[in-house]
């Protein structure tokens, strides 16, 4: 009668805790929110800041090679507008000095605008306090 009982109270717990677990659809479906919730964060484009445009000399070129530039700031909140505002001097600085360090078979490809993207995004949040800049959209990219 004791074995009957614990086997009865051993099936009544293993059903409870596959009730508590959860089934695979419910996590590939909340995976997949969750995939698709991010993806829409990813293509938001929050308050954009343009910069004036950039003519600078790409390296190793002995002035031969110019590329104008003209870019937009994506940035997390309006906070960092203001901020942006006050440092624009040296926010253009640290960007001339960026492109002015490329050579044109740096900036000529997709990969190397998007590794120029990154490096000026990551250089100018270094000192920013207020917020950060998302993402860099290049509006002009000229080069001869």
């Amino acid at each position: 009668m004791l074995v009957v009982a614990g086997i009865g109270v051993m099936l009544f717990m293993n059903q409870t805790k596959q009730d508590q677990e959860p089934k695979i659809d419910d996590v590939i479906k909340g995976e997949a929110q969750a995939q698709k919730e991010e993806a829409a964060n990813e293509d938001f484009i929050g308050k954009l800041i343009p910069l004036e445009t950039f003519l600078v000399n790409l390296s190793g070129s002995r002035g031969r090679k110019l590329a104008k530039i003209n870019m937009e700031l994506e940035v997390n909140n309006d906070d960092v507008q203001e901020e942006i505002d006050k440092l624009k001097p040296k926010i253009r600085d640290i960007i001339i000095i960026i492109l002015s360090s490329k050579s044109y078979a740096q900036v000529s490809t997709k990969d190397g605008k998007d590794t120029l993207r990154t490096e000026i995004r990551d250089q100018v949040n270094l000192f920013l306090t207020k917020g950060r800049i998302k993402r860099v959209y290049f509006t002009e990219f000229i080069y001869n």
